[in-house]
């Protein structure tokens, strides 16, 4: 007895009516309202480059292209946010045989904070600068020239104006009338006995 061949079943979907897309022939979409804008002076979108964007070819920093985050502010007092400030750094040398420390504050500093960074620092390197050959003949020689320049500049400046909550530094007693300071006395005594000794020395031998 022969076996028909296996016959597959019939697609019940084969001929069935396509739907029609709901979508066909919608009205196009209405402009986000809530898309960025260009901001004020920068130019819009053209050409695919959005605002703020520099495009093939054009030069660095052109304003024309710089990104919508508005003026940078003033520079002010780094302590009190004053805008009655210089720019200058404040230094200190410590110098200890072989061994040397150097500090540096930037500004820039309104007169009241200025002069009394100058005052603190100086006088840290009257005190700690003068213990280390190099210090005593170079490094702290040259910082307390830098503090002078900096108190000069510093008190040039008119009466600051300080940002809401923020309060200068105290400037404090002058340099002079700080004890600390008096120490410096001790290794420039030294150096000059060294230095008129060895003076007499060559003198004597000749």
């Amino acid at each position: 007895m022969t076996t028909p061949p296996h016959q597959p079943a019939p697609n019940p979907y084969s001929g069935a009516p396509v739907p029609p897309n709901p979508y066909a022939g919608a009205p196009a979409a209405q402009p986000n309202p809530y898309a960025q804008q260009p901001a004020p002076g920068f130019p819009a979108q053209q050409g695919g480059i959005a605002p703020g964007t520099m495009p093939p070819g054009a030069m660095p920093h052109d304003p024309a292209y710089a990104p919508p985050y508005g003026h940078a502010p003033a520079p002010g007092c780094r302590n009190c946010g004053a805008p009655q400030a210089a720019l200058f750094s404040v230094r200190a040398h410590v110098g200890v045989l072989v061994l040397m420390r150097f500090h540096t504050l930037n500004g820039p500093f309104c007169r009241p904070c200025g002069r009394s960074l100058v005052r603190t620092m100086t006088t840290k390197t009257l005190c700690q600068g003068w213990w280390s050959p190099l210090s005593l003949v170079l490094f702290t020689p040259f910082t307390l020239f830098w503090n002078l320049l900096a108190a000069i500049k510093f008190g040039k400046l008119p009466d600051p104006t300080p940002a809401p909550g923020r309060q200068p530094l105290e400037e404090g007693p002058p340099v002079h009338a700080r004890p600390l300071a008096y120490v410096a006395i001790i290794p420039l005594l030294w150096f000059t006995w060294v230095a008129v000794n060895i003076y007499l020395d060559a003198s004597g031998s000749r």
